[in-house]
């Protein structure tokens, strides 16, 4: 039996512009799965201020991270922390992450509003190798005088050990983003220590060359370092799913399944036949946090001949036998489950309706 869950993060629209957004979508085979699935929970409502999203929390779930701080009983991760993602991120760039208690660091920016300080989306930086180098360099003395190793892992993730900071809570940069960072800035252990080297690296890199350079272009500056992903150092084990195609910092979970592949398509995914099969479609993110919502429709638009289509061909033709669509805002789950045979069907209407609040 072949299933595939499929997780499409911010595939419900917000709730004062739903109306207005699905009369814009001409979606058949989604509309399709949809109409003949079953929903596998009541679409399941999260706190607007946990330190993850709900679609992080949903698939950070799925795998066996090392505890960071102690779970929440209801969902088996602690909703008040971020994945314990650091060190699994770390082995997937090939880091050695053996012993300590390490976290990921994103270089960011953080917009200046009336009243408060914004975070931004850090897939717009958009830094270079050679320039995230430069900045790295710059910061690494600071963090060797308050003795933090700092690595160097890629030119958006960069990693820090802080042994004794595991109480520290810490939120995703996506749970943050757009909003007033004071909600989401890391508390508990270690976070007065944290602001202050924060706000070290933060006055170095004002008068930076690099961020003269990014001005002169129009572009953001480099002004701050996003903390998040706590994770002691432990030992990872291959577990029975098959995953394609994780997200930005999710990636290192591939190393907990039996099989991790990027950049597929569904042909690919199909031609595997996976017995548990996860899939994550993440084109939504960007729009949906920046409010770019024609975008948002233009990326659906594209999802439904390069995946949605093709998926609901293979089940009417026995190659699928079953699939689970998990899809979510930045506060609501909506889980679905369909198979072959409840495509038969033929009177249930094809509809979107499941999408509105």
């Amino acid at each position: 039996m072949s299933h595939l869950t499929i997780l499409l993060p911010f595939g419900l629209p917000p709730p004062e512009l739903a109306r207005d957004l699905l009369r814009e979508l001409k979606l058949p085979a989604l509309a399709t799965l949809m109409a003949r699935a079953k929903n596998e929970h009541s679409r399941r409502e999260f706190d607007d201020f946990a330190r993850a999203l709900p679609h992080e929390m949903w698939l950070s779930s799925q795998f066996p991270l090392p505890p960071f701080s102690p779970a929440s009983p209801e969902q088996g991760h602690d909703a008040h922390n971020s994945p314990a993602l650091a060190c699994a991120a770390m082995r997937a760039m090939g880091l050695p992450a053996e012993q300590g208690a390490w976290f990921m660091l994103h270089p960011a920016h953080i917009h200046i509003a009336r009243d408060h300080l914004v975070l931004t989306d850090i897939r717009q930086i958009g830094l270079s190798e050679s320039d995230s180098r430069e900045l790295f360099d710059a910061a690494t003395p600071l963090f060797a005088e308050v003795d933090r190793e700092l690595v160097y892992g890629s030119a958006s993730t960069w990693f820090m050990r802080a042994d004794d900071w595991q109480g520290l809570l810490t939120s995703t940069p996506d749970a943050a983003c757009g909003h007033n960072i004071d909600i989401w800035m890391p508390q508990g252990e270690g976070a007065r220590a944290w602001r202050k080297l924060q706000n070290e690296v933060q006055m170095l890199w004002f008068a930076h060359p690099l961020n003269e350079r990014r001005q002169m272009q129009g572009r953001q500056a480099v002004n701050s370092l996003w903390l998040w992903g706590g994770s002691p150092a432990a030992a990872s084990s291959a577990g029975q799913r098959e995953v394609f195609n994780l997200p930005d910092g999710f990636n290192g979970l591939g190393q907990y399944a039996k099989a991790a592949r990027t950049n597929a398509g569904a042909a690919d995914v199909i031609a595997a036949k996976p017995e548990k099969g996860l899939l994550t479609l993440d084109p939504l993110i960007q729009p949906a946090l920046t409010g770019e919502w024609s975008s948002w429709l233009e990326q659906l638009k594209a999802m439904e001949s390069a995946w949605f289509a093709p998926l609901l061909q293979a089940m009417q033709q026995g190659r699928l036998d079953s699939l689970s669509l998990v899809i979510t805002d930045s506060s609501h789950v909506l889980e679905l489950s369909t198979s072959r045979f409840a495509l038969k069907k033929f009177w249930l209407k094809p509809t979107l309706d499941r999408l509105l609040p």
